[in-house]
């Protein structure tokens, strides 16, 4: 054949164009435009995790806002150590799936002492949080009807594409709208409303007491991803069931180790029938190697210290009030909600991507969050805080939010009261 097999030829008589499969891949023009101003804000490599909420970034310390770390264990000595431990006893790698060769007594250990802390009959540990969230798709039947919250995560979304059920999204925190979607279903196969318990990019709850009414009115089971939740809410820590006092009602619930437990893996917890069912049909769960024994034993370690030191939960809670209260002095409209995450609107992403800029020329690396993470025309500044950040930490966030959104033309005012003078002593 004569020329570049890539482009058009003749064929019996007829013209048919070929396209190289990998013309698809090009960055979004937003993307490429945001490179070419030098205001690109992801994929930054830090060099070093500092205590107390620091990281070297380009040799340079910058206060890290931007974290899923909440009770900050990623760094607790601790942690590390047990890691470390199992890492020299039982080696880098498992070599196999869970259903094979690849179960350590580690992984029954944490599965048993976790179901206990949540509730549960029984749980399943696996190797991410991502993966736990796709191990749910067999529970999404061809008959059965999928309620989801519309601002559930990535991971449950392609969950339940790989499952078979009929999905219908309802209004974010629209309990409303969910009543309305349930009364209207067809008769026949199961329901089961899915949601997260804390939302990850803005930090809200799900409203866990009006869908479990709506559930016990409509015979529905209730999934909830728990990723930013567990660890961090309720009198013991274990999330935003225990947090409404309606645990209960919840069937079946995935956890993520790479929020509170400060390492990597994931888990999915429910009745016993239910997780043995999942052990041998999940995908995600049987053709995937198990989680490593250093992040097993560091997870565990976490679960342990998450039951024991409830100071951990109450230090960020209270950095996040003083988060929220100085925001809300400089103008912001501040969602009440009243956990670690707060988001600051901005709207216009690249005015977004400024704001970030400008945010991290003055130490602070905070989260950018553009389409399709967050709605178009949505584009927010996602804060985080830890329990390793202390009040001037928090200060100096405030104060460089202030700076920031002044110059930028943004809405601010000079704070008045306790946070002035908070602000004042971080300038010193």
């Amino acid at each position: 054949m004569e020329g570049d097999h890539w482009h058009a030829r003749e064929r019996d008589g007829e013209s048919n164009t070929v396209t190289d499969a990998f013309d698809k891949c090009r960055l979004p023009q937003e993307i490429e435009a945001l490179i070419a101003s030098g205001l690109y804000p992801y994929y930054l490599p830090v060099e070093e995790r500092l205590q107390y909420g620091e990281v070297v970034m380009n040799g340079r310390r910058v206060l890290m806002a931007g974290s899923n770390d909440y009770l900050a264990l990623s760094n607790d000595p601790r942690v590390k150590a047990a890691g470390a431990d199992a890492l020299r006893r039982l080696g880098a790698g498992n070599s196999g799936s869970r259903v094979l060769n690849g179960t350590l007594t580690l992984h029954h250990t944490l599965e048993g002492e976790l179901a206990e802390f949540l509730g549960h009959e029984a749980a399943m540990v696996v190797s991410t949080g991502y993966q736990a969230n796709l191990a749910l798709a067999p529970l999404f039947g061809p008959r059965d009807l999928l309620l989801a919250d519309r601002h559930i995560h990535a991971s449950l979304i392609e969950a339940a594409r790989l499952g078979q059920a009929k999905l219908r999204r309802y209004r974010h925190n629209d309990t409303a709208h969910l009543g309305r979607l349930l009364e209207s279903a067809d008769q026949g196969g199961g329901r089961l409303i899915l949601t997260e318990g804390m939302f990850s990019v803005t930090g809200d709850l799900c409203d866990l007491p009006g869908i479990a009414d709506l559930a016990d009115r409509h015979g529905a089971r209730v999934i909830i991803d728990s990723a930013h939740d567990v660890g961090l809410l309720g009198p013991r820590g274990s999330g935003a069931a225990e947090h409404h006092g309606r645990q209960s009602a919840v069937d079946v619930q995935t956890v993520t180790f790479s929020k509170c437990f400060g390492t990597l893996g994931g888990a999915v917890a429910g009745p016993r029938q239910v997780i043995d069912y999942l052990r041998h049909s999940s995908r995600a769960a049987l053709f995937s190697a198990s989680l490593p024994a250093a992040c097993a034993a560091a997870a565990l370690t976490s679960l342990r210290i998450i039951r024991t030191e409830p100071e951990r939960r109450r230090r960020v809670l209270a950095s996040a009030g003083r988060l929220r209260d100085g925001l809300a002095a400089l103008g912001f409209d501040v969602p009440a909600h009243g956990t670690p995450t707060v988001p600051l609107q901005v709207g216009d992403g690249l005015l977004c991507c400024r704001f970030w800029t400008e945010l991290f020329q003055e130490g602070i690396l905070a989260n950018a969050m553009l389409p399709p993470s967050v709605p178009e025309g949505k584009a927010l500044i996602r804060l985080s805080v830890t329990a390793a950040h202390t009040d001037a930490h928090v200060d100096r966030l405030l104060e460089a939010v202030g700076t920031v959104a002044g110059r930028l033309g943004l809405p601010v005012r000079t704070p008045r009261g306790p946070v002035a003078r908070r602000t004042r002593r971080s300038d010193a």
